[in-house]
């Protein structure tokens, strides 16, 4: 490090004293390339700079930050600007608005961040998202970076999928969203020939290629997210309505499953759920008579909940 200015030595020495909670003068030195009296040097010009750093002599003394007025200066690598937006995206959508004060911090660190990696983090920060919790998987930032960015700029990715065995695949990544805390990329299988929702915590590998794609010109992400959550579970559900199909999207979550057009005046509901009785309460907000055709499961839970209801609402 001998062509290292005093200045570089200083902010090394900083990350060095953010990244652990006591260093010792000898780990200071050695990892400046300089003598334990330069480390002093430098701990003062940090000292002047506002910083608070605190120093304990002995055979076991060393430096640590300690709390002062000031904020001292947060040294971040890739991966932790990344996970940074990542987390806050996770538990607050705000993080996408600039007035809001979550938002503003986030663009304040952008700005200062190298334009490789800034490019990254902003394209992070505009993800969708919905319905956020905190209790899911965390993905790579790094390989999440690289979805997003590919997504933006239309570019096919290769990806390995870790499922029970790694598997490769190429999709055209429509979009990358979060929801209910857990991030997702949605597009086009090459390798599958169709839509797929893969869970970007499972990724291990991504690979931007060459080929460009052009997104579907209806595609709404959270849409699709919440029509793939309402399939693959244990019981059929199959709900005929009379009522048009804009109405009874007015009425339902778009969870509960895909609407169909019947005709002018009828739609049915078509999905699948693990928990009849969940889903014949959200039925209750139909505005208009409907039917249950399947599962039975469902119509024993809808009959259970209509006798509950009848006796809630009698005399005496």
């Amino acid at each position: 490090m001998d062509r290292v200015s005093p200045t570089a030595r200083a902010l090394i020495a900083l990350e060095v004293l953010q990244d652990s909670p006591g260093v010792s003068a000898e780990r200071l030195a050695g990892r400046l390339g300089v003598t334990d009296r330069a480390v002093r040097r430098y701990m003062v010009l940090l000292r002047d700079a506002g910083i608070p750093i605190e120093s304990t002599t002995g055979r076991y003394g060393g430096y640590r930050l300690g709390r002062g007025s000031r904020l001292p200066p947060v040294l971040l690598s890739a991966a932790e600007a990344i996970g940074l937006v990542m987390a806050v995206l996770e538990g607050r959508p705000g993080a996408a608005d600039a007035t809001d004060p979550v938002g503003s911090a986030i663009g304040k660190i952008i700005r200062l961040l190298p334009t490789p990696l800034a490019e990254a983090v902003a394209a992070i920060r505009q993800v969708s998202t919905a319905q956020t919790a905190s209790t899911a998987a965390s993905p790579d930032p790094e390989i999440t970076a690289v979805l997003v960015r590919a997504s933006e700029a239309r570019r096919r990715v290769r990806v390995t999928y870790r499922l029970r065995q790694e598997r490769v695949m190429e999709i055209d990544p429509w979009a990358v969203s979060v929801w209910r805390g857990r991030w997702y990329l949605l597009g086009w299988s090459h390798t599958s020939d169709g839509r797929r929702m893969l869970r970007v915590d499972r990724v291990t590998s991504s690979v931007v290629l060459d080929y460009r794609f052009i997104p579907p010109d209806d595609f709404d992400p959270i849409a699709m997210l919440e029509e793939h959550m309402s399939l693959g579970w244990r019981y059929d559900v199959e709900v005929v309505v009379d009522a048009p199909v804009d109405a009874v999207a007015s009425w339902l979550p778009r969870n509960l499953g895909r609407l169909e057009l019947i005709d002018a005046g009828h739609t049915r509901l078509v999905g699948t759920t693990d928990q009849p009785y969940w889903y014949v309460r959200h039925l209750t907000a139909l505005q208009a008579p409907y039917r249950i055709v399947s599962s039975p499961e469902l119509r024993d839970a809808a009959r259970d909940l209509g006798a509950l209801l009848t006796r809630a609402g009698s005399v005496g």
